[in-house]
């Protein structure tokens, strides 16, 4: 039985390679095209497709869904891996791995929102051409998330933009570091957890 479970992990992580993959093609547009690709595309989007019509996460012109497909993936391939050497799974490790693995995406679009306003602020502070189509999708992202920060926070009176930029930077960090440390004390606690 653990090498059947050992050979299932090795599928989803070559399974996540190809994923992987397909996700760097796509950046290419049209560039990158043929026979492979078009056979990527048939065996790695029926998971993805699956995922963008169910979640449909989207934040501006960028699709979050296929982050949490491929941490659905490694969850299931971490799994794998915990049966192929003990053949048992405990509840903690369970519920563990599934809190890790809700973390890890909220952990990236937290990570990918301060880029995106850090890119904001430098922006701002040098003056760059906001109308480029660079800055456009920038601000597309960045202002819908800084609104609703300040909002919350200041209500009405919010001091000006370079403040909004700051303080939205400062909270999202805040929850970053704060939730990565709530995080692995949950999880260590749940691995020990016997059941």
């Amino acid at each position: 039985m653990q090498f059947i479970f050992r050979i299932l992990a090795a599928a989803a992580g070559i399974y996540s390679l190809l994923i992987f993959i397909r996700i760097i093609i796509s950046w290419f547009g049209g560039f990158i095209s043929g026979k492979p690709v078009e056979i990527l595309n048939k065996i790695t989007d029926p998971y993805l497709d699956w995922f963008r019509k169910k979640l449909n996460i989207r934040v501006g012109f960028l699709d979050f869904s296929v982050v949490v497909a491929i941490v659905s993936l490694s969850l299931i391939q971490n799994i794998l891996l915990t049966l192929s050497v003990s053949e048992r799974m405990t509840i903690g490790f369970l519920l563990a791995e599934v809190i890790l693995s809700l973390w890890r995406i909220i952990s990236f679009i937290l990570t990918f929102l301060i880029v995106v306003i850090v890119l904001r602020a430098i922006a701002y502070l040098t003056n760059r051409n906001i109308y480029s189509p660079f800055w456009s999708i920038v601000d597309s992202i960045s202002q819908p998330i800084m609104y609703r920060m300040n909002r919350l926070f200041f209500g009405d009176k919010i001091g000006g933009y370079l403040k909004g930029i700051l303080f939205s930077l400062i909270l999202l960090a805040v929850i970053l570091f704060a939730g990565r440390f709530i995080i692995k004390l949950i999880a260590g606690l749940l691995y020990s957890f016997p059941l």
